[in-house]
Formats: structure tokens, C-alpha cells, sequence
């Protein structure tokens, strides 16, 4: 065994022990090559297998309201900063998100999540539609989720008492790197609001999007943010760059790298979900299904916000094959 197989060795124990992956651990890591990326790519699968189990969360979303969104976030393709041809249309009907979910279900979801774009919800009436329509995923027999930007705790309330059980605000990346993706709010409104979800009982998902020009580092910073924040279900998303978007040229990066980040992921924030999301088909290609191998255990089936996703019928069967289940 060579100096970087015990020391990964070392560190797996550590974990696998319940101590916490440090910075510094996790940035010895972060630079791993060969073999030893495939080792620590099979240490992220026995953390997985030993806090998490074998059992995959799957989860859906339906896009209840798009575009002309006032942020500037430069992934966005619903910003009205970008010219990306994106649809706009305003809050669908409740039937139409009952409808959707009713979809999920049958695609295998187990969480159903209702996105509008924009800052938050202004409309008195809006608001009740999307409480309304929380109520009725849940009659469906799903567990409730919403994602609707920056909310009061009143109505955070509101909505918990429809029946939310666990609302989702992604940090996207590290708070050094945020500036750098977003102007028009903070890195800490994002964590204000999350501590505002936690604080009412909320279940709470946050992750963010690789790829977009951060450094690994980023990538560990943004993992021990979430750590800290003690986060329920840990969402990784990589770039699909949209035209018109600032972030139209960056190039994908490579499946290893991608496994590469899930694992180290998973070693630094060892007992919650972390759930692959958008643009999973198109970062990892054929290495797809070892996103399980390298740590996670959840996902993101049938369509994206304003992007196509991969088969759902598909996706739970590459669950069976690999020997787990949802």
C-alpha cells in the first residue's frame, strides 16, 4: 500500500467512526489521480453503504411558474437578466400541479417539489394556490417540497401548515465563489432563509451546481457550509450551459471529475442525502449509474426546469440492476 492509499485509508476509517473530514483532509483528497481516485471513489460507496444503506431517494419537480425572474444568477436560464428564449408563464393552475405529481408517482417519485422562478412569492393568491396545491400532493401520497425563492417565515408558516414538509433553497456554491454567480442578493440572505425553514421544524434541502468555474476547494467549502448547517438533503447539480446565459462557453467537466466531487461529498457530509440532480446525463455520460458507487443515494427523475432529463423508467431500473432499491 503506497503513502496516498493509507492515508485515504486512514481517513475512510475516521469517518466511517463518525469524526468529521476536515478542510485540509478533504483538499489532500481533492487531488487524487488513477487508482487512487478510484479508491476514494469506493471509500465514498462504503460511507454511503454504511450511514445511508441501500435504499435511493427518488424525488420529482414540476416548473409551476418560469422565467422573468429579477436575480441575475448567471446559470439561469428564467433570469430577466439573460436573453435565453426561456418560457415565462405565470403560477399554473392547482389541478395542473396535482396532475404533475400524480405523473411523478407513477414515474416512481417518492418527493415532489413545486418550483416557481423570481425572488420570492408577492401574491397573496399565488401563495394560497401553492399551499393549495401542497395539500393535494400530499393527499396524492407524496411527500410535499417547494422551492420558491426568498420567503418570510410567515409564510414559510403558512405553507407548513398546508402540509410542506421540506423546503429547498440552494446556497449554489461556496460563499467565497457566490459573487462571482450572483449580484442582485447575498450569500447569507440564502443562509438567513434556511435558518428560517430549520427554525419552524422544516425539513431543508440545499446544494448547489458544480461546474460553473469554481476550484474544488469551492466545492469543499460549499460541503462544509452545508455540514454546518446541518442540511437534511444535499442536492448536486452540475452546469448544462444555456445559451444566453453568462455561463454559455464553460465547458462540461469530466465524469471522473464529476464522481470525484459526489465522493468527496459524501466523506464530508457522511449521514445526509445527497441527491443528484440536473445535468447528471450530460456530465457523466456512460459513467451515469456509478453516481451510487462514488456516494449518493438520491435523485432527480423525469424532466428539469427548462431542460429535458433522463427516461425515468430507465432510471429506476439502473437502481435494480445495481442492487438497490427505492
Amino acid at each position: 500500500m503506497n503513502t496516498t492509499s493509507r492515508v485515504l485509508s486512514t481517513k475512510l476509517d475516521s469517518v466511517l467512526n463518525g469524526k468529521q473530514l476536515s478542510f485540509d483532509d478533504a483538499r489532500a483528497l481533492a487531488h487524487l489521480k488513477g487508482a487512487d481516485l478510484i479508491d476514494l471513489i469506493a471509500a465514498g460507496n462504503r460511507v454511503r453503504e454504511h450511514f445511508r444503506g441501500d435504499a435511493i431517494d427518488v424525488c420529482s419537480i414540476v416548473n409551476a411558474k418560469s422565467g422573468a425572474c429579477s436575480e441575475d444568477c448567471s446559470f439561469c436560464a428564467q433570469s430577466a437578466h439573460h436573453a435565453t428564449g426561456a418560457a415565462v408563464y405565470p403560477l399554473m393552475a392547482v389541478d395542473d400541479m396535482a396532475k404533475a405529481a400524480e405523473s411523478a408517482k407513477k414515474n416512481g417519485a417518492k418527493r415532489f417539489c413545486i418550483v416557481t422562478s423570481g425572488r420570492g412569492i408577492d401574491s397573496p393568491a399565488d401563495l394560497e394556490n401553492i399551499a393549495q396545491g401542497i395539500s393535494r400532493v400530499k393527499d396524492i401520497g407524496l411527500s410535499p417540497c417547494a422551492t420558491l425563492g426568498t420567503l418570510t417565515v410567515e409564510q414559510l408558516a403558512y405553507l407548513k401548515a398546508a402540509g410542506l414538509h421540506r423546503y429547498h433553497h440552494n446556497i449554489e456554491t461556496s460563499r467565497e465563489y457566490f459573487p462571482k454567480i450572483c449580484r442582485t442578493h447575498t450569500f447569507d440572505e440564502r443562509i438567513d432563509l434556511l435558518k428560517k425553514g430549520r427554525g419552524l421544524g422544516l425539513s431543508i434541502c440545499s446544494g448547489g451546481i458544480l461546474g460553473m468555474g469554481e476550484s474544488m476547494e469551492d466545492r469543499i467549502r460549499m460541503a462544509i457550509t452545508l455540514r454546518e448547517l446541518d442540511v437534511d438533503s444535499i442536492p448536486i447539480n452540475f452546469l448544462m450551459p444555456i445559451m444566453g446565459t453568462p455561463l454559455e462557453n464553460i465547458q462540461a467537466m469530466p465524469p471522473l471529475e464529476a464522481l470525484h466531487s459526489i465522493a468527496l461529498f459524501r466523506l464530508l457530509v457522511p449521514k445526509k442525502e445527497i441527491r443528484i440532480c440536473g445535468g447528471r446525463g450530460t456530465a457523466l455520460g456512460q459513467l451515469h449509474p456509478m453516481i451510487f458507487m462514488a456516494g449518493a443515494d438520491g435523485f432527480l427523475i423525469g424532466n428539469y426546469l427548462t431542460t429535458i432529463g433522463l427516461n425515468p423508467a430507465d432510471d429506476l431500473t439502473t437502481i435494480r440492476d445495481l442492487g438497490f432499491h427505492a
